[in-house]
């Protein structure tokens, strides 16, 4: 019994060391960019960082990022002047295209449609409107001189707050134990295909059955919440750019106004707040706008998006 517990541990860690190699060789573990919380409080990429971004169980995306100087996923480094014409693209992971080659980007579409312009992608995933509009405070000096500034929105997941404060679960991601076991590229694998969702789901049950959790009132107060759910993100949107500020005549929204409140582009067209809508273009189209296993844009959404992102600058 002792002979076949030995060499059950010693050909279990010879097979996971096996796996390991294979899914290094493969690239099947995306690589982790490790992220900072800079000097002004602002969340992003550590700078000058490369690697590569999968998605899927089978390599179903392979993406390759490079981390500028100023931590975002860019083709080319952030440097506006008043002697050239910059656009500005501001927004989550959707902006950020983690899913799509960093030279084949949405700011390099846009550059291939209006030449002798530059376009900064300012991306980060998890970035809200609080985030976005913090961002471009503090670094003010160098938004002042961009002439144009695309903030992307997403009206049920960007306006959840009316303040901004550190997140603190994503930064949590940086531990020294996160960071050690994202060296594992199987345990980072493995995680990506979902193979610890059941035990994270079996230990979230054991928690709420010890707490004697009750779902049925939870569903209850959801249901409550949802009634003044647009109210309250407008209510934000309000707060947001009384704090911040917003210049409508270099700012304009990007967002899909079919997943939004009808109040809410109500109040941005009766306040003059520009927006490029790509609802009625993504509808459309006769091809696929998102990715098969992921709701990110594949490379025909990203071309619609900067076609309107370049037509709308033509017409300013």
């Amino acid at each position: 019994m002792k002979k076949l517990l030995k060499k059950s541990i010693v050909y279990g860690f010879l097979l996971i060391i096996a796996l390991e190699i294979l899914v290094r060789i493969f690239h099947l573990g995306k690589d982790n960019p490790t992220r900072y919380l800079d000097q002004y409080g602002v969340e992003k990429w550590e700078p000058n960082q490369h690697g590569f971004s999968v998605t899927g169980n089978r390599k179903q995306n392979f993406s390759e990022y490079k981390i500028n100087s100023s931590g975002f996923n860019s083709y080319r480094e952030f440097t506006p002047t008043k002697d050239k014409i910059e656009i500005a693209i501001v927004g989550d992971s959707f902006i950020e295209g983690f899913h799509q080659d960093y030279f084949n980007s949405i700011g390099k579409k846009v550059e291939n449609a209006l030449p002798e312009t530059e376009v900064y992608e300012y991306g980060y995933a998890g970035y809200d409107m609080a985030d976005q509009l913090h961002l471009i405070h503090k670094y003010k000096e160098q938004f002042d001189v961009i002439d144009h500034v695309v903030i992307y929105i997403k009206f049920s997941d960007d306006l959840t707050r009316g303040s901004y404060n550190i997140v603190r679960d994503r930064l949590a991601l940086e531990s020294p134990l996160n960071k050690a076991l994202k060296k594992s590229k199987l345990l980072v694998y493995s995680k990506s295909i979902g193979v610890f969702a059941p035990i994270k789901q079996l230990i979230t049950k054991s928690i709420n059955s010890i707490k004697g959790n009750n779902t049925k009132h939870i569903t209850q107060n959801n249901s409550n919440t949802n009634i003044n759910k647009n109210k309250k993100y407008i209510d934000n949107f309000k707060s947001l750019i009384t704090t911040y500020g917003y210049d409508k005549d270099r700012f304009v929204l990007l967002l899909d106004s079919k997943i939004a409140s009808p109040d809410f582009i109500v109040y941005l067209k009766e306040n003059n707040f520009d927006f490029i809508d790509f609802s009625e273009a993504f509808q459309s189209s006769n091809q696929p706008n998102t990715l098969i296993y992921d709701q990110h844009w594949n490379n025909h959404g990203r071309d619609i998006i900067a076609s309107l992102i370049s037509e709308y600058i033509n017409h300013k």
